[in-house]
């Protein structure tokens, strides 16, 4: 009789309990979520700009005297080609800017691993230099060649294919080395004016227009400010390697005998390195939404 008044109490105080419990709206505590870091594994394009400028800016002249009708040793021809050879520096810097398209694959806790392409417009005026020099036939030293040439080079458009390995140094912050193709438009000219008293004017002029390939290498630092969001500065260094090309021969008949005095055979070539640093901006996409963590 005693066990079962105790037991009959016990389950009226839990009933009263749960009741109580329900009455004053005692819940468990709802889980909140805290969204992990930005993944980097994903497409991404954005845009760049920033400066370019060159170390290799000479364009070197080398001409080679022909046949001519002069039989005094030295002849004009050969001094006219020895006046014939120069080299001139045009200036630069400019202005790039463009786009670029790449994927991210994110391996471990701190390691990112990609390849990104981009293309680049350099804004400015082509760049040239001027030359102006005379030189006599030692035979002839009152009579000497005097010569006016103009040179230009330029790149008018750069593009890159690239690897990319990083760390981060936080989750958001990624740290790369880059190297890989560099291609691009590059345009050269030499024109060359020489006169001698007794001759009337020659003129030699040859130019360059074409797409060239080379290789690239740089660094960077790229940070996720926003979930789908970066920025990032970045360094390179490119080689489109050695260019040359003829000019047209400088020729020149002496006015009085018809005797030709001005033969040579001018070539040109100047080499297309450059450095770039440039920020850009990225959106990235992530695909596959980051993990959550749940807690309670």
């Amino acid at each position: 009789m005693l066990r079962r008044i105790v037991l009959a109490s016990a389950g009226s105080i839990a009933v009263s309990g749960a009741a109580l419990a329900a009455d004053l709206g005692v819940q468990a505590p709802r889980p909140f979520y805290v969204p992990l870091p930005p993944a980097w594994t994903g497409f991404y394009l954005g845009v760049d700009a920033g400066g370019t400028w060159t170390s290799s800016k000479a364009v070197d002249t080398v001409a080679g005297p022909g046949a001519c009708g002069c039989l005094l040793t030295p002849t004009f021809s050969s001094t006219g080609a020895a006046l014939a050879t120069f080299s001139a520096s045009p200036s630069t810097g400019e202005f790039i800017g463009g786009g670029q398209i790449g994927y991210n694959y994110q391996f471990g806790r701190t390691w990112v691993a990609g390849v990104e392409t981009d293309i680049q417009g350099l804004a400015g005026a082509t760049s040239s230099a001027a030359f102006n020099g005379a030189l006599a036939n030692p035979n002839f030293p009152t009579i000497p060649i005097s010569e006016t040439a103009n040179v230009t080079r330029h790149v008018d458009y750069l593009g890159t294919l690239r690897a990319r390995l990083g760390i981060l140094a936080v989750p958001t912050l990624l740290i790369y080395g880059t190297a890989g193709l560099a291609y691009g438009e590059v345009t050269a000219s030499t024109s060359i004016t020489q006169e001698v008293a007794v001759t009337l004017p020659a003129f030699s002029s040859g130019n360059l227009n074409n797409t060239h390939a080379g290789w690239t290498a740089g660094a960077g630092i790229e940070w996720m400010f926003l979930p789908n969001w970066s920025v990032k500065g970045e360094y390179l260094y490119y080689d489109l390697g050695s260019l040359s090309y003829n000019l047209s021969p400088l020729v020149a008949t002496s006015t009085n005998t018809g005797i030709l005095l001005l033969n040579s055979f001018p070539q040109s070539s100047t080499r297309f390195t450059g450095n770039i640093v440039r920020a850009g901006l990225s959106y990235h996409y992530n695909w596959s939404p980051p993990p959550i963590f749940a807690k309670y």
